[in-house]
């Protein structure tokens, strides 16, 4: 039962946000075997100026040691 939590600037549409939504989905759905109605994904949207202290500071760096992709930038 994979479940996504992305965080991002505000600014991006509805339309982008189910884009992503569906596109992730499909990605999970293909690379980890499981069925779609298994994936949940939320996204949550964080203003620059929080950035660094509500994610960065709390859920990258503290877990860098899990990240499979880790971020090209340090805050």
């Amino acid at each position: 039962m994979p479940h996504v939590e992305i965080k991002c600037f505000p600014g991006r549409t509805e339309e982008q946000k189910q884009k992503c939504a569906e596109e992730i989905t499909k990605a999970i759905t293909e690379t980890m075997g499981c069925a779609a109605s298994s994936v949940s994904i939320a996204i949550k949207e964080i203003s620059q100026d929080d950035w660094k202290e509500k994610v960065w500071d709390k859920e990258i760096a503290p877990q860098e040691a899990e990240l499979y992709k880790k971020p090209g930038y340090t805050c």
